[in-house]
């Protein structure tokens, strides 16, 4: 049912939000720099990014790296080390900015020749005892208006996003309840 997970995996289920699945899938499409930030190369690509142009810098001081321009000179020339706090906030901010970067461009993609195709991986109940085990099946849609999830994505809306993918997953019929949680979702544009 609809809103009722409220003690979701009380019996042993597992999955994960469909709109939470839905952002990691945005996020994968989006690509983007993977080294990780803890390395030296990650960092600078990173800071390089957030930095490179008036309009990047802006951009990032928007999406909350604050730090003196005094302290970003000296990571960029290699004198000083972020921080760990400093380093988690690079890469949320970088997160952030590569996201509305790309969300106009990925969004057309998606809205392209009618919609994308999306699959439905049902939650996990290999745990659950089988007397409480539903059959919950793997599904396909057509999502045809993608502007409402790729803007909430953007924007890092999760409330927003999990309104919206909550929206969409009614044209599953009566049973798109059971598609609150799911083990993935995946789509190609």
């Amino acid at each position: 049912m609809p809103q009722k997970n409220i003690d979701f995996g009380k019996y042993g289920a597992r999955g994960v939000k469909g709109s939470e699945a839905v952002a990691r899938k945005l996020d994968e499409l989006a690509g983007g720099i993977t080294t990780p930030v803890t390395a030296r190369r990650g960092l600078m690509a990173r800071l390089h990014y957030l930095t490179r142009t008036a309009h990047a810098r802006q951009a990032a001081r928007d999406a909350g790296l604050t730090v003196t321009d005094r302290t970003l000179k000296a990571w960029l020339d290699g004198r000083r080390r972020p921080s760990k706090a400093n380093l988690d906030r690079i890469e949320q901010t970088y997160r952030s900015v590569r996201r509305q970067n790309v969300a106009r461009h990925l969004l057309r993609r998606l809205n392209a020749s009618g919609g994308t195709r999306v699959e439905i991986h049902p939650l996990n109940q290999s745990q659950v005892p089988r007397p409480l085990q539903r059959v919950v099946e793997y599904r396909t849609m057509n999502v045809r208006r993608w502007d409402r999830i790729v803007a909430a994505w953007a924007a890092g809306d999760h409330q927003g996003l999990d309104d919206a993918w909550a929206d969409t997953i009614v044209d599953l019929g009566s049973q798109w309840g059971q598609y609150e949680y799911v083990t993935n979702v995946g789509f190609a544009a």
